[in-house]
């Protein structure tokens, strides 16, 4: 099996690309610090403790393990965290970066795919988002994960690495039946929310505004199953094979869904109506986020197969039904 070194490989997102690299004949080695991914989402591959700002430790497991290529899923994600600790944010999504970088550089890998983020894009003015759309990001998160990208741009210009930025809409969904699914501490994403609300597992589900511009009046996102996430970044492992440079892909379905939808998908799913409690708008939430997946579709050969709401709560359901009381102590 070919060797893929997968920093941040114990989280949500990264276990999950562990799983389609596995299906698709690679070895995927899990770098993690453990610092909010999870030992019990390591499947398959090796699991390796360390951090991807210690140089030496990253240089020794590419010596070792010799990968094709680096999965980089490794950053601090909460955007309210990154606007009161934004000098953490910057050292460990930027710095430990470039770091990551060069050892990776110095040991002779020269593919890199880049866990990246529609919050790249700050408020567009208008939908679908395509990658040509101006990159604004409005909070240090957004901010550190497009510095990443004006990296990779130089790298790949200066030193012949192939790199592609996946810019990812709203991740969800669980692969269940393996045992994975997301488990964030604290948990800050919508489906996971309402379907605490739904289980009785906290009180209701805040909606933050129904008088926006939109069909039933809430926010609506491109929600993007997280098994398709992962089967996009392998394809660009296969992409990059042929393609030098730096690449950039918007993850997303192209079809938004309101957050009142979500609601009554989780309602269906578990058969009884949800606990909701409106609230007012929060400061930055656009009326509607979603992508334009052309370009992933047609230069990068990938596009969501799984990525329907029913699909996506249906799984995440049964993974937070079952397999995530099995994990409840290890969270």
């Amino acid at each position: 099996m070919r060797p893929v070194l997968v920093t941040g490989g114990a989280g949500y997102v990264g276990s999950h690309a562990c799983r389609a690299l596995a299906r698709s004949g690679y070895l995927p080695i899990t770098l993690d610090n453990l610092s909010t991914g999870h030992r019990w989402a390591v499947k398959w591959g090796p699991l390796e403790i360390g951090d991807i700002a210690d140089r030496q430790r990253v240089a020794a497991l590419i010596a070792q393990y010799r990968p094709v290529a680096v999965m980089h899923f490794a950053a601090l994600s909460l955007v309210g965290e990154s606007a009161t600790q934004p000098a953490r944010y910057y050292e460990n999504n930027v710095a430990g970066t470039l770091s990551l970088l060069q050892a990776m550089r110095e040991g002779g890998v020269d593919r890199f795919i880049f866990s990246s983020t529609c919050a790249t894009y700050g408020e567009p003015e208008r939908c679908p988002i395509a990658e040509e759309t101006a990159q604004a990001p409005i909070n240090t998160y957004g901010r550190s994960k497009l510095m990443v990208e004006a990296i990779l741009t130089d790298f790949a210009a200066a030193y012949g690495i192939g790199a592609a930025a996946l810019r990812y809409f709203n991740a969800a969904g669980a692969a269940d039946a393996d045992g994975i699914g997301e488990a964030h501490q604290p948990e800050t994403h919508l489906i996971p929310l309402v379907i605490a609300a739904a289980r009785a597992e906290r009180g209701p589900v805040q909606i933050f505004g129904t008088d926006y511009p939109t069909a039933d009046g809430t926010c609506e996102r491109d929600y993007i199953h997280v098994n398709d996430l992962g089967a996009a970044h392998v394809r660009a492992i296969e992409f990059l094979n042929d393609h030098a440079g730096f690449h950039a892909f918007n993850l997303g379905t192209g079809k938004p869904y309101s957050v009142r939808q979500v609601i009554d998908a989780v309602a269906a799913e578990a058969g009884r109506p949800v606990p909701q409690q409106v609230a007012p708008r929060r400061i930055g939430d656009p009326p509607a986020l979603y992508a334009d997946p052309r370009r992933a579709r047609d230069v990068l050969g990938w596009q969501a197969t799984g990525s329907s709401l029913s699909e996506i709560v249906a799984s995440a359901w049964r993974w937070h039904a079952g397999a995530a009381a099995e994990v409840r102590l290890a969270v």
